[in-house]
């Protein structure tokens, strides 16, 4: 053991550069592939921060009860998620400086490599909670890995990473579990009549929503918008919505009456964290979908409509892939909320102000 001092490592060092520069191949390839391939890399080195961004949110929210001093941390990291899928969009732009005729030169060099096989996208994806049936045409996100694992080493590995992440709860869940456990006019999953109250809670929700509906029918209706029975009727159709959505099967869904609950009093102190996170959620999954978008307006200025390297349908695949929500409850609920005058009056409004 040396008692000498260590020697402090230089910056090049730290950050391993002389390993990471040497992976673009450079002395091999044009200064526009070498562009194509440092933007690709780059994306994959915010993959793996968004994977263990959100796989410590996932664990902090997936425990029997979740410390309020602990919420904080979680909406600061799903917070740099979302700036991260920004920065990533706008990185789309920097593609976009290569024209048709410069990636034509090096296209058929790729072969059959294509995004979709990028594990880490499909690693976040399975880790956020994107089931199967939302994906395009429930396109199977295993089944080219399992061909890949096949004839490569790094296939086998990428395919048992993915297949161990599907085993694990994803964000989704945990985040539905959390919400489920709302305290909801003061009552918790484990009081003796929570059942009751939330239920209680629920029905007079639904009650306001429809008078709050027969009223703006009748508005309408005077304002020369259409016949009042007709209108009446659209506002009808939304509380039935509203009662599908909170009682789907004819019971009460506590995750969907919890976040309810927690968007209707935003205002209140104890649900201020909460809603904070809910708000974070909502900006994360928008990111994700922008940064799809952008993705397929850049493919689609490149090579048009052409086949994906990957053999996809290329840009129809990718706008595809625009339309995939997850958190789809906290985008559903926005649809069922009434103005403050006509919520339900909260029945313990002490339990939710300052300590």
């Amino acid at each position: 053991m040396s008692g000498g001092p260590q020697r402090s490592l230089s910056y090049g060092e730290y950050l391993s550069l002389t390993e990471l520069l040497a992976l673009q191949r450079d002395g091999d390839v044009s200064a526009d592939e070498m562009h194509f391939i440092v933007v690709h890399q780059t994306f994959e080195l915010w993959f793996k921060q968004v994977i263990r961004e959100l796989a410590e949110s996932r664990d902090v929210l997936d425990t029997e009860s979740v410390a309020e001093e602990a919420i904080p941390m979680v909406v600061h990291r799903l917070g740099r998620v979302t700036e991260i899928f920004r920065l990533m969009s706008q990185q789309w732009s920097v593609m976009e400086t290569l024209s048709p005729q410069d990636f034509l030169a090096f296209r058929d060099g790729l072969g059959s490599a294509s995004g979709f096989e990028s594990a880490q996208m499909r690693e976040l994806e399975i880790l956020i909670g994107l089931q199967d049936d939302h994906r395009n045409r429930g396109m199977d996100p295993l089944k080219r890995f399992i061909q890949m694992a096949e004839t490569s080493e790094q296939g086998k590995v990428d395919l048992e990473r993915l297949r161990s992440r599907m085993d694990e709860i994803s964000l989704w869940d945990t985040a539905r579990n959390w919400l489920g456990r709302t305290p909801i006019d003061g009552s918790t999953p484990d009081s003796t009549n929570d059942a009751e109250v939330v239920q209680s809670y629920v029905e007079a929700h639904i009650a306001a929503l429809e008078q709050h509906g027969s009223e703006m029918a009748e508005r309408m209706s005077e304002w020369g918008m259409g016949d009042s029975d007709a209108m009446k009727a659209r506002f009808a159709a939304v509380a039935k919505g509203a009662r599908d959505f909170l009682m789907p099967n004819g019971e009460v869904d506590r995750p969907r009456a919890g976040l309810l609950f927690i968007e209707s009093h935003r205002d209140l102190p104890l649900l201020a964290w909460p809603r904070t996170l809910i708000d974070r959620m909502i900006e994360l999954e928008e990111s994700m979908v922008k940064w799809r978008h952008s993705h397929a307006r850049m493919v689609e200025r490149i090579i048009g409509r052409r086949i994906g390297t990957g053999g996809s349908s290329g840009v129809d695949y990718l706008d595809a892939t625009t339309t995939y929500r997850v958190f789809t409850d906290l985008w559903a609920v926005r649809t069922i909320l009434v103005k403050s005058e006509l919520r339900p009056q909260i029945r313990d409004p002490e339990f939710y102000g300052f300590a």
